[in-house]
């Protein structure tokens, strides 16, 4: 029980760490909430300060949940354990409690937890997400098939015997969370609205009159 006492609230704490926040007043002197989806994952991070860090900052953020999965696995050796703690690295992710609880849809954390998790899930979320980015140019699209297929296939495995039965928890919950923190996309695409690649993002309209970017304060710049 002391395992997830403590490695969860690690895992939460580290999914927290908000790199596309930091990249975005490293390289461009930005805060991204101000812009295009108002989150700070690779995508917007893509859109608003370029391709290069937006690479970065998906293996920073990959690497969230990887890390928490292998020190679960060291220092608990529970698949429980490491199961629950790369779930809380996406709840941390997507609401970040070191600025306010905006952050990002935890696209890239769960997608580095699935392929330590289970390398042949991260692999089936991987086959059959790329060919819906290239073929759509919707990375939205290519988010929400990654998510949903990895998380089917890590439940079947767990369910027959091929992977732990404890990673159900992740592959059901995180790839609910996932696709959900995707409705606003969802709608846009139903719409015929939402952005492909390239696109320049125009200043948000998700941010709140009131009260914005409660927690850590990051400067503008002048």
């Amino acid at each position: 029980m002391i395992e997830y006492l403590v490695l969860v609230p690690i895992g939460y704490l580290l999914g927290s760490l908000p790199f596309g926040l930091i990249a975005g007043r490293v390289f461009k002197r930005i805060d991204v909430r101000e812009f295009g989806s108002g989150k700070t994952g690779m995508t917007n991070v893509m859109r608003t300060v370029g391709a290069p860090v937006a690479m970065l900052v998906m293996l920073l953020d990959m690497g969230k949940s990887v890390l928490v999965v292998v020190l679960a696995r060291v220092f608990a050796d529970s698949p429980g354990v490491e199961a629950l703690a790369a779930l809380a690295s996406v709840f941390g992710h997507s609401w970040p409690v070191f600025i306010g609880f905006r952050g990002g849809r935890g696209t890239a954390p769960g997608w580095g937890a699935l392929l330590i998790l289970s390398p042949w899930a991260g692999l089936a979320s991987t086959v059959i997400a790329a060919p819906g980015l290239a073929l759509t140019r919707y990375v939205s699209v290519g988010s929400l098939l990654g998510a949903s297929s990895g998380a089917v296939v890590l439940v079947v495995l767990s369910a027959m015997g091929n992977a732990p039965l404890e990673y159900i928890w992740f592959g059901s919950i995180g790839g609910v969370l996932v696709v959900a923190r995707h409705k606003d996309n969802i709608a846009r695409l139903l719409k015929g609205e939402e952005r492909k690649i390239g696109r320049t993002p125009e200043a948000t309209t998700d941010q709140p009159s009131t009260g914005r970017h409660k927690g850590l304060r990051w400067p503008r710049s002048a």
